[in-house]
């Protein structure tokens, strides 16, 4: 008999009753290598290894203690999770530090969130050590290797009591466009979202899940991991890395485990497009088990759909399984999503009246002119507005604003920043006095009651009294030569003698390029144009071309950058503000930089340098 999820108060109660009802069923599948099984727990093994966990907890901690959980991909992280809330203690997801890189970012969230204790597995423990050096209130003392706890421990758990508004974990957020923040996510927080997720998903006790995102992100934690646990379903997971090495494992999985109802953000659509066109005909898989694949966390592309919908056609994809949604970790995770087994919403609208924040629907296609891809309805109590950035108050159908959600699945805050919570989560309309609502950071317009995301508040630029969002400008980068590599590409603006000008940063192709070049940091600035090779050339060319066609706009510097350089969050959101603030600082990772050559054109004009600079120059 399955349980009624809408009886249980939390997640702890929901695990409880899956492993009494169904403790054989497995529960979640790890494939190592993103093909073989490494790792199964049923409900009750599951229920058993959080057990355990929290009474190693509780002989070491208080109840609301915050722990940091530092685990690489794998199924540790879900018991590791799982136990932290079983022991009614504050779970904190981040991804633990690699060999050979800085430990700045696991430091500063663990002196942001004053984490009482830390936990891991035994072979991750030395480099998170390393890691905290120097952090006030963490060391070896505070370690708990979960995977050295044995189950016999289960039995000496002790239930205790959980409200509703207890914080249940701190989602931090992925910094794509200022400093990572704690959001307190309480058991009511989410056990309202799984809630939102269900009913808009039409999920039910058959749900299978097969995904790669990363465990800590919200996504993949709240949609992926959870959602699963929620309804008493299945999930498979694989590391991310299996994915971006060979995107079809994602599919092969949907196929082999017969998963209904994944997704993830719109750059996993188009690897797979992409891997699957390097192949001279695709596998043998089975996607017709696939009916809601969803779409979000970076704006979706009308183009991305179209050509994943045709090209997996052949095996049984249905368009109509695509699902636009929209959400963000501020709102646990899901805000709005569109119909079940309907197509996406596109709407073409006019390119020039929506720089100026004006929707203009156009018929035909054309230069000025750009889709965009509805993200559904809100629903369940909650309430999405558009405002004016300015006067607060509500914008008039047909103007872009501010994205404002309220509702119950809105979290309490940002631990530990007062400012930045009453700033972001307690706005209020200026006119009628309505909220609290969060203030999304993103923009967007409601047209018949759907939600079109257009950019991020943060990201957009102004050059000469026009507003430009980076991420048309990156999709026309893209498609503009095939030695490009997708969902890698950065626009943003930098000062140049007063004025605003583009830049563009994006990663080449491992292929491209080789024999010729080489690396060049942008501190680098003294090499000629001669060993430039000429396909760098083509592409800056295009790319200038193509920018100043579909845009308007003249582009200042091309980066050319090694593939898998170019700073994304753990969601694969580029990261354009540090992108900026490398290519300032000349550390990011150049194959070929037209900055260095304008400089050394600048040079030439004053001392006299050849004529190799010069044509540089016009690269």
């Amino acid at each position: 008999m399955v349980h009624n999820q809408h009886q249980q108060k939390n997640l702890v109660e929901i695990l409880r009753t899956n492993a009494r009802n169904t403790p054989d069923k497995r529960a979640y599948v790890y494939l190592q290598d993103g093909e073989t099984e490494s790792e199964v727990y049923t409900f009750e093994e599951l229920d058993i290894r959080a057990r355990a966990i929290a009474a190693a907890l509780q002989q070491r901690f208080h109840a609301g203690n915050r722990m940091l959980l530092l685990y690489p991909s794998g199924l540790d992280f879900v018991c590791g999770f799982m136990g932290a809330l079983y022991a009614g203690m504050v779970a904190i997801p981040a991804y633990p530090p690699r060999r050979n890189q800085s430990g700045g970012r696991i430091l500063a969230i663990a002196e942001d969130s004053e984490a009482h204790g830390i936990l891991t597995v035994e072979s991750t423990r030395p480099l998170i050590e390393n890691a905290i050096a120097g952090n006030s209130r963490l060391d070896s003392s505070t370690f708990i290797s979960s995977d050295q706890i044995a189950d016999d421990l289960a039995g000496a758990w002790q239930d205790g009591a959980i409200e509703d508004d207890d914080i249940a974990f701190m989602q931090y957020t992925s910094g794509s466009t200022a400093a990572p923040k704690g959001v307190m996510v309480s058991h009511a927080n989410i056990m309202h979202n799984e809630r939102m997720i269900k009913d808009a998903f039409v999920h039910d006790s058959e749900l299978v899940v097969a995904a790669w995102l990363p465990l800590f992100h919200d996504m993949g934690l709240i949609g992926n991991t959870l959602q699963p646990l929620y309804m008493g379903g299945a999930c498979v997971l694989m590391p991310p890395l299996t994915f971006l090495q060979r995107p079809l494992r994602w599919l092969q999985a949907i196929s082999k485990y017969r998963a209904n109802s994944t997704g993830g953000p719109n750059f996993a659509y188009d690897l797979c497009v992409q891997h699957a066109r390097s192949l001279e005909r695709l596998p043998e898989i089975d996607l017709s088990c696939w009916t809601l694949a969803y779409v979000g966390a970076e704006p979706v592309r009308a183009e991305t759909l179209d050509r994943f919908a045709k090209t997996f056609q052949p095996v049984g994809f249905r368009r109509t399984a695509l699902y636009p949604c929209y959400g963000l970790a501020e709102a646990t995770l899901f805000v709005t999503g569109c119909k079940k087994s309907s197509p996406p919403v596109v709407q073409r609208v006019s390119k020039r009246d929506l720089l100026r924040d004006r929707v203009k629907k156009r018929l035909l296609p054309g230069p000025g002119s750009q889709q965009l891809v509805g993200c559904g309805a809100t629903q369940d109590g909650h309430e999405v507005c558009i405002v004016d950035r300015e006067t607060l108050t509500r914008c008039p159908g047909g103007v872009v604003g501010e994205i404002w959600f309220g509702g119950a699945s809105a979290a309490s805050g940002y631990f530990g920043n007062a400012a930045a919570t009453k700033e972001i989560f307690e706005a209020y309309l200026a006119d009628t006095g309505e909220g609290p609502f969060m203030r999304t950071g993103d923009l967007g317009f409601i047209e018949e009651g759907e939600l079109f995301v257009t950019g991020r508040l943060k990201d957009i630029f102004i050059i000469r009294g026009n507003n430009y969002y980076p991420q048309d400008i990156e999709f026309t980068v893209e498609g503009c030569h095939e030695g490009l590599r997708p969902s890698s590409c950065a626009a943003f603006a930098i000062d140049v003698e007063g004025e605003e000008r583009l830049v563009i940063a994006t990663e080449v192709e491992r292929h491209v390029g080789r024999g010729g070049g080489g690396r060049r940091s942008g501190a680098d600035r003294s090499k000629s144009a001669d060993d430039v090779p000429p396909v760098f050339r083509e592409i800056v060319s295009k790319i200038r071309e193509a920018v100043t066609g579909a845009h308007e706009i003249q582009v200042h510097a091309v980066v050319l950058l090694r593939a898998f350089s170019i700073p994304k969050t753990s969601s694969g959101k580029i990261r354009r503000s540090h992108c900026k603030q490398l290519f300032l600082q000349g550390e990011l990772d150049c194959l070929h930089n037209t900055s260095d050559a304008a400089q050394e054109k600048r040079a030439t004009r004053k001392g006299g340098k050849g004529g190799a600079a010069v044509e540089a120059a016009g690269q």
